[in-house]
Formats: C-alpha cells, sequence, structure tokens
C-alpha cells in the first residue's frame, strides 16, 4: 500500500474506520463495507451522487474519468477538496457525504473478509482421493540367486 493511502486512517479518524482494498490499480476506501472513495495515484476521489453534487460543484471539483473504447467515461466519485486533508472536522464532513452517497446508490455492502475468515478459506482443502490399493510384488527369483 502506498503512504498516501496509508495516511488515509489518520485522515478520516473523526469519520470512523475505512478499509483500504487494491483494486483496478488503485484502491477502493471502504466504511461499513461499502466503498466511498477510490485513490488513483496519490488523487482521492470521493463517493458522490445528485444530492451531493452541488458540494463538489461549488469548488469545481472534478469527476474520475477513465477512457474505454477511445471514449472518456465519468464515474459517480468526485476529487476530494484540499481541505479535507488539513482538517479532521472536514474530512469527517465529506466522509459522511460520501457514505450517505453510498448508501443511496442502493449497491449492498461488500463483506468484509475477516483474518479468520481469510485462514479458514486457507485451510478448506480439496476432496482427498482415495489411497491407491497396495498390490502384492512377487520376489523374482532368477537360476542364479536360487544355486
Amino acid at each position: 500500500m502506498s503512504a498516501f493511502v496509508d495516511s488515509l486512517h489518520e485522515i478520516f479518524e473523526r469519520f470512523g474506520r475505512i478499509t483500504p482494498r487494491r483494486m483496478f490499480g488503485g484502491h477502493g476506501i471502504f466504511h461499513e463495507g461499502r466503498m466511498i472513495a477510490l485513490v488513483t495515484g496519490d488523487t482521492l476521489y470521493l463517493k458522490s451522487d445528485a444530492e451531493s453534487a452541488p458540494y463538489f460543484d461549488r469548488q469545481n471539483l472534478p469527476p474520475f474519468t477513465y477512457v474505454r473504447q477511445g471514449k472518456s467515461m465519468p464515474m459517480s466519485y468526485r476529487q476530494a477538496p484540499a481541505d479535507l486533508f488539513e482538517d479532521r472536522e472536514e474530512a469527517a464532513l465529506w466522509g459522511r457525504r460520501a457514505y450517505e452517497s453510498a448508501l443511496r446508490s442502493g449497491q449492498p455492502p461488500k463483506p468484509r473478509k475477516t483474518p479468520a475468515a481469510k485462514k479458514a478459506a486457507a485451510q478448506k482443502t480439496p476432496a482427498r482421493k482415495a489411497p491407491a490399493k497396495k498390490t502384492a510384488v512377487k520376489k523374482k527369483t532368477t537360476k542364479a540367486a536360487s544355486r
């Protein structure tokens, strides 16, 4: 993980626990199982929707876009304001807005994989094959050995 992504725990400390996950060459930032932000390079983009868009528009914060088949595709994530990195209360406010946007999106929460669940999944073994039958091996005797 990058130092930037690691620093987000501290930035959003007053908002609540966040969980970064690697995805698509960047990181998804999750809160209570819902993706509230994404990080690409060292740029943070927060989840937005029609209700939260005016807050982003007032600060001229652009959407995250990617190119698909030569066409620019904007996503529902907008660049985070610079103030968020200097003021923990501001970060909590923007984090709540992003979380509320995620709730309104109707997407179900992603289940968190706990260390115990990861360990259990790793310990699952495939079905074992039945042991091969042992066959008796006949000793060959040669004329020279019998003499």
